[in-house]
């Protein structure tokens, strides 16, 4: 940005960066002066309910008109790009000043009153700071203050939600401008800590904390960590003897109420600040203290030493008497994320994981519908991108919290030091894992799919599963030979387990790395799941809850699992591995998927955090999309839908409809709206795609026993469907057609004896011999055939993302990248001159120029939304024959949730609404 403008404005050099935007200082070209440009995050920007917001408040803020008040000029728009423009004070903050020691006691009480003045201007106009503290107040070269960030917490964030107070405080902790923490705890009421409704008298607490740091060098309420400075503000009071033995009285007495807990015995009004301060500074000095008489000298001696014989008694008989345990305060955090970067919800495994010690917290964000691991230290202000790991899910840590495991988007499970560096690969996936848990011994136990069982191997990166806990079908159903992995076979030992369970879930390995949790999941979510528990010695699996899912294991001896959108807590005793306790109800309204992920983590200080929303309702909409980004509601379901593809003369929609634990084929009449069941199979069938002419459907299904593979059949239903090819040790996911209807491409997984996917075009003339087309160390998936057959449009991960590139068919020839920053799911469009494609939640557009060479345009968007998005090959939308509309698929659920919640003392909370035995 620098060099260019805004509006008027020229930006000039950036001078800080935080949650709420980049500020830069620019040049009024106009006027010839210096100015703070503040640039709205683009996710804020494009939000016309938070732009409204943010604009209403601006403009309040902008009435203020004060000579200690940093102003606000305007808010400007250029090229799509917003900016705050404010007035730019030089000089250091506050706190730049207090990092060398306190402030004569002058300087201090003339500062103060500078602020004091700042406020009682804010206050009169009905403007609360909310945010003051020593960051937030600039002194120019010459001594003048300016207060910054006037009510901007409240623009940028809106009104907080009510929070359960009844034992618990809440704070929010983020970023704000360069450096800075919004509502940094030392400087929060017990009010806001409380998560109570805040007026002017919250600004009167900050600033009697400002005064207190500024005479004495040290915050009132400072302590190690949040959980100290909400104790201290809640239950403690400041350091009164370190205030300069010089000091008025009258200033004593002035702070003291400033710093009441109960705000109806707090000051009422800063004017009266102000005054104080001013008559104080007029005072020449403090009145002259009358020495004491002897007799008042020998008397405090006399008492203490009378209270010293009593105090010894008491001590005496409390050494007899065991002494209650200390109850740690419980603290409830607000943690804004980045407004480019909220949680990544959606997802079959949990999108938070809290390093074992609590100092540490990663989350999956989602920026543009692109998934990245992001790394926040809990006592610093910012949550930063962790490089490489772009389309990462389902982060966990090693016991040391020097590794952060996660699942790849390219079917591989790896690890990345929080301190930086390259991820390093463990081991190939498939693309349906759920959840993984390291163990004290540095081996990993992860679930490849859920249909399959359990899987351990080393953290070392060795790549070899050494045990399985394999997953047997229902009672009464046909049991089949499960299927593994290429590169798993002949590594795995199957473990004994209790039949009819279908899948093992989110496993936590427990202290001691002796036994292991898990969901056995029967496919209908965390209701009907099961809780389960694994001894790794005796092979024994043991039924623990009936009715839960995402086990947890918390240091106070008890499991914590998720039920219908809510925590639950059962005491446990590790050593027999069975639940002492009925469940207890210890958490309402967490994030928790239609799969039963629930989206919370535990430390072992007795930390939590987890996304709030509730249970996730079921069922998807499936929806119209023209061009310019418009929808227009096409299927309500309650079921999961996936896999739509249009037929040829655009009249029919195809897709696979989930019931409970498997999937079908379904077909519609897009004029009568009727659908029409094509498969009844208790197995998954999953990705149709339509022949050139409309009359069949190939697709993949896992009916033949194994992994899917490649079937077709009459779109009409006339006749039950064929397998394409022989039974398979490999996923195989079908396409796209040749414009003759003679072969079929689709992409193969985990292929020997390579790794991931490859390409593959299958003849469906003759003997139906399949050809490989492009298999490379790399991924490709997604092969689309140009509409005259002499083209294929595929993705592939060589660049270290997907990409969308196009090859001639048959070959050989050169590739052309299409996609320029990221890309999947490519289509064509009838008449050959265009392609589209996926970026995130961007659906992009390239002009294709006919000829005898290929030749493209630059990618151009054509709208942008939060549409449901598959892992390849398989594919989430579908375009009509003319390009001109998408169908595409809508969750019914809630935009992701822009902050996390933190409790801190969790453990003592959990102990007692739950009690039972403490577990070693």
């Amino acid at each position: 940005m620098i060099g260019q403008t805004i509006s008027h404005y020229r930006i000039l050099e950036e001078i800080g960066a935080g949650g709420m935007g980049i500020v830069y200082r620019g040049q009024d070209t106009r006027l010839g002066r210096e100015v703070a440009i503040k640039l709205l995050p683009e996710a804020f920007a494009t939000d016309p309910e938070r732009l409204a917001r943010f604009e209403r408040e601006a403009r309040l803020l902008a009435s203020l008109n004060h000579p200690h008040i940093a102003a606000i000029y305007g808010l400007e728009e250029s090229d799509g790009v917003r900016g705050l423009v404010m007035e730019f004070v030089p000089g250091a903050t506050l706190a730049e000043r207090l990092a060398a020691g306190p402030l004569k006691l002058g300087e201090a009480l003339d500062l103060c009153r500078q602020i004091a003045e700042a406020l009682e201007a804010a206050h009169d106009k009905g403007i609360v700071h909310r945010d003051l503290k020593p960051a937030n107040i600039k002194v120019t070269p010459d001594g003048q203050v300016k207060v910054l960030d006037f009510g901007l917490a409240k623009a940028f964030r809106g009104e907080s939600a009510g929070t359960d107070v009844s034992e618990s405080a809440t704070v929010t902790i983020g970023p704000t401008q360069a450096g800075a923490i919004l509502g940094t705890a030392a400087y929060m009421s017990p009010q806001q800590a409380q998560g109570k409704p805040l007026d002017k008298r919250t600004d009167i607490w900050s600033f009697g904390c400002v005064m207190y740091e500024a005479l004495t060098g040290r915050r009132a309420f400072g302590g190690e960590t949040v959980a100290d400075s909400l104790a201290r503000i809640l239950e403690h009071e400041p350091d009164w003897e370190a205030l300069p033995g010089a000091m008025p009285r009258r200033i004593r007495e002035l702070l003291r109420r400033c710093l009441r807990k109960d705000p109806g015995s707090r000051l009422h009004d800063i004017a009266d600040a102000r005054i104080e301060i001013e008559e104080a500074l007029a005072t020449p000095a403090e009145e002259p203290r009358v020495a004491p008489r002897r007799w008042q000298k020998v008397l405090p001696w006399g008492l203490a030493g009378l209270m010293a014989v009593i105090a010894g008694g008491f001590g005496a008989w409390n050494l007899v008497r065991p002494s209650p345990p200390r109850v740690q305060p419980v603290a409830r955090a607000v943690i804004p994320l980045p407004f480019d970067a909220p949680v990544a919800v959606g997802s079959p495994r949990p999108a938070v994981a809290l390093s074992p010690d609590g100092a540490r917290l990663v989350y999956v964000a989602n920026r543009a519908g692109r998934t990245q691991l992001y790394l926040r230290h809990m006592d610093g202000p910012d949550a930063t991108p962790m490089a490489g790991t772009e389309g990462a899910s389902g982060p966990f840590w090693s016991p040391d919290g020097q590794w952060v495991g996660f699942f790849a988007t390219n079917a591989k499970l790896k690890k990345v030091s929080p301190q930086g560096g390259a991820p390093v690969s463990l081991a190939d996936m498939t693309p349906v894992t759920r959840g993984a848990s390291w163990g004290p011994d540095d081996t990993i136990i992860f679930t490849n799919d859920p249909n399959s069982g359990l899987f351990r191997l080393s953290g070392a990166g060795s790549g070899e599963a050494n045990r399985v806990v394999s997953a047997d079908r229902f009672p009464g159903e046909r049991r089949t030979e499960l299927w593994f992995p290429w590169f798993l076979r002949g590594q795995v030992t199957s473990l004994d387990s209790q039949r009819g369970e279908r899948s093992h879930c989110w496993p936590e390995i427990l202290p001691g790395g002796k036994a292991v949790l898990f969901t056995l999941d029967t496919g209908g979510g965390s209701d009907d799941a099961r809780i389960a528990a694994l001894s790794l010695q005796t092979k024994e699996e043991k039924v623990l809850v009936e009715g839960g899912s995402n086990p947890r294991y918390s240091p106070t001896g008890h499991v914590v699992f998720a039920r219908a959108g809510s925590l639950l807590a059962a005491p446990f005793d590790i050593e027999r591995l069975e639940v002492i306790g009925a469940p207890v109800l210890v958490v309402e309204g967490v994030w928790t998927e239609i799969t039963g992920a629930a989206h919370f983590s535990l430390s072992s200080n007795g930390t939590l955090v987890y996304v709030a929303g509730g249970a996730a309702a079921p069922g998807e909409a499936v929806v119209w999309v023209d061009r310019n980004g418009n929808t227009q509601p096409l299927i309500e379901s309650r079921s999961g839908c996936s896999n739509p593809a249009v037929s040829p003369d655009g009249r029919r929609l195809a897709l696979s409809i989930a019931d409970g634990s498997n999937s079908d084929i379904w077909v519609m009449d897009l004029a009568r709206r009727t659908p029409t069941r094509l498969t009844f199979h208790p197995e998954e069938d999953l990705s149709p795609v339509w022949a050139p002419d409309g009359k069949r459907l190939a697709f993949a299904s896992e009916m033949g026993g194994q992994g899917p593979v490649l079937y077709w059949m009459p779109a009409d239903a006339s006749a039950p469907p064929e397998q394409l090819i022989k039974p398979a040790e490999y996923w195989q996911f079908p396409s796209s057609w040749s414009p003759d209807g003679r072969l079929l491409a689709y992409t193969e997984h985990l292929h020997p004896p390579r790794n991931g996917m490859d390409i593959w075009v299958l003849p469906l003339e003759g003997e139906r011999k399949p050809r490989l087309f492009l298999g490379t160390e790399f991924d490709e998936s997604q092969a689309m055939f140009s509409p005259d057959g002499r083209w294929i449009a595929y993705v592939s991960n060589e660049s270290g993302q997907d990409e969308v590139y196009v090859r001639p068919y048959p070959g050989p020839g050169a590739k052309w990248k299409i996609s320029t920053q990221g890309g999947s799911e490519p289509d064509w469009t009838r008449n050959g001159r265009e392609l589209v494609y996926r970026n995130g939640d961007k659906m992009m557009a390239v002009a294709i120029h006919p000829g005898p060479q290929f030749d493209v345009a630059e990618p151009r968007l054509l709208f942008e939304g939060r549409f449901e998005q598959i892992w390849p090959p398989g594919r989430s939308y579908a375009v009509t024959p003319d390009g001109e509309r998408f169908v595409m698929i809508k969750r019914n659920q809630a935009s992701p949730p822009a902050q996390l919640q933190l409790v801190l003392g969790w453990a003592d909370e959990l102990k007692r609404r739950a009690p039972g035995r403490t577990s070693r």
